[in-house]
C-alpha cells in the first residue's frame, strides 16, 4: 500500500494496490483521493461502485473491508470483478490452468486473421502474429477446460492483462500505432492476476446502472459516468466504451463476430449502436444535455446516504447544473480539486463558468449526503474525523 499526503500534511489513509489495463475511464490516479473520502465517513459498509469499468475502486474498497457491488453494463468489466471479488479458489488451482496455457503452441485462426500483423507488413495492426496464434490457441483451449463461470473470469483477466502487455496501441482499439510498440515485441505470456482475501459480502452486476439502483440500497454509490466531452468538434458518441475496447468483448464471448473497418470492430459496436445515456452527446428540447439530464435521475433515484461523484474539467456539465443536480436531492458536503502534480488535493476555487480558469484538466470529486436531515453545520463537519478545512459550502 501507499501513502500520500494532502496540502496540511495529514497522512492519506493507504492505498490497497489494485489491478487493471490501459483505460481511458481509469481511476488509478484519484483512487487515493476515493478512499481518503470514503474512510473519513462513519457508518458506512455497503456500497455500490457503479460504472466500475476496470473495477480498481471495487478492488480497493473490498481489501479496505467494505460490502462491495460492483456494476457496470460491459461483458469486460463483470470479469474483471468476478475475477477480484467472487474467486475463492486457492492460487495453485488457477496457475496450473495458466501453465498449461502457457504450454501450448500457437497457431492461425479467427484472432490472427483479424488482429495480427506481421513485422514488414503495411496493415497496422494491435498485436504481432506470434501473439495472436498464441491468443488463437489458448482462447480455444479455454472453451474446452469448461470451467465454472467464476474461474472461467479468472482465466479470461490473466488473458486480457497478458494482451495488454504485448499490444501496440495507445490504450483503446479504435486505431493502432504506425510502428510497432517496444512492448508489442515481447511474447504473450498468462500471469495468475494478484487476488486478495477478504470475508466482505460482494456482488458482481452487469446491468443498465439504473437497473441496478433500483433494486438495491447502499450506505455510499460511487459514480464516475462518461459525462461526455466538451469538445463539440469530436462528440463523444463517435468513439464509445463499446468501440474503445471491443477486442476484449470479442475474446471474452468468444463469438468470432462480423466486424468491419480498418481496426475490424464487432458489428455491435457501431456508432449508431446505441450505447450508454451518459455518452450521449446531443440536448434535449429543452437544450439541456440528455447525458446531464441521465446523472439528475441517476442521483434522484440512488437510494444511499452518501454520493460521491468524480468528475473531469473536460466534460459537459457546466457549475450551475452540477449544483442543481447536487441541491435538488441533497446537500454538498466536501468539494474537492485534485492537482496531480503537486500530489495532494485542495479546496476548489470557482470562476463565473466553472472550477478553475487556467485552462488545464483537473479532477473532481463531490460528496453529498442525500436527503440529509436538518443540522447545523458544525454537525456536518462532525461526520468526518477533524478534517475541517476540506468541507466546502454548496456550489454557488
Amino acid at each position: 500500500m501507499s501513502n500520500q499526503q494532502d496540502i496540511f500534511g495529514k497522512i492519506m489513509v493507504s492505498t490497497p494496490k489494485t489491478q487493471g489495463i490501459k483505460y481511458a475511464g481509469s481511476k488509478l490516479k484519484i483512487l487515493p483521493y476515493i478512499i481518503d473520502i470514503v474512510s473519513e465517513l462513519k457508518g458506512v459498509k455497503k456500497v455500490l461502485d457503479g460504472f466500475t469499468g476496470t473495477t480498481r475502486v471495487a478492488q480497493a474498497l473490498a481489501q479496505l473491508g467494505y460490502d462491495v457491488t460492483a456494476s457496470d453494463i460491459s461483458t469486460w468489466s463483470e470479469v474483471f470483478a468476478n475475477c477480484y471479488l467472487k474467486s475463492k479458489k486457492p492460487d495453485e488451482f488457477y496457475q496450473d490452468i495458466i501453465n498449461h496455457l502457457n504450454d501450448l503452441k500457437g497457431y492461425d485462426g479467427w484472432y490472427t486473421k483479424y488482429y495480427g500483423g506481421k513485422l514488414t507488413g503495411d496493415d497496422k495492426r494491435p498485436f504481432q502474429v506470434k501473439n495472436t496464434r498464441k491468443l488463437d490457441a489458448i482462447r480455444d483451449e479455454i472453451e474446452k477446460l469448461n470451467l465454472e463461470w467464476v474461474d472461467k473470469c479468472v482465466i479470461l483477466t490473466s488473458l486480457i492483462y497478458a494482451l495488454d502487455s504485448v499490444d501496440s496501441t495507445l490504450g483503446h482499439y479504435v486505431a493502432y500505432l504506425s510502428e510497432w510498440s517496444p512492448r508489442s515485441h515481447n511474447d504473450l505470456v498468462l500471469k495468475l492476476p494478484k487476488r486478495f482475501e477478504g470475508e466482505g459480502k460482494h456482488k458482481v452486476i452487469r446491468s443498465d446502472i439504473f437497473e441496478t439502483i433500483a433494486n438495491d440500497e447502499y450506505d455510499l454509490a460511487y459514480f464516475d459516468p462518461p459525462y461526455g466531452s466538451n469538445n463539440e468538434k469530436m462528440p463523444p458518441s463517435r468513439v464509445r466504451y463499446a468501440s474503445y475496447y471491443h477486442i476484449w468483448t470479442t475474446i471474452i464471448k468468444h463469438d468470432k463476430p462480423v466486424v468491419f473497418g480498418k481496426v475490424n470492430r464487432r458489428e455491435d459496436s457501431r456508432d449508431l449502436v446505441a450505447g450508454s445515456v451518459f455518452e450521449e452527446f446531443r440536448k434535449d428540447k429543452n437544450g439541456s444535455f440528455v447525458a446531464m439530464q441521465a446523472l439528475r435521475k441517476l442521483v434522484r433515484e440512488t437510494k444511499a446516504r452518501y454520493i460521491l461523484l468524480s468528475y473531469s474539467s473536460g466534460g459537459r456539465a457546466t457549475k450551475q447544473e452540477l449544483n442543481d443536480i447536487i441541491n435538488e436531492s441533497g446537500k454538498l458536503l466536501k468539494a474537492v480539486e485534485i492537482d496531480y502534480k503537486k500530489n495532494v488535493m485542495a479546496n476548489m476555487r470557482w470562476t463565473h463558468e466553472w472550477i478553475n480558469s487556467d485552462e488545464k484538466y483537473h479532477e473532481y470529486l463531490f460528496l453529498m449526503e442525500k436527503n440529509p436531515v436538518k443540522s447545523s453545520y458544525l454537525d456536518q463537519e462532525r461526520i468526518f474525523m477533524n478534517k475541517k478545512v476540506l468541507v466546502c459550502n454548496p456550489i454557488g
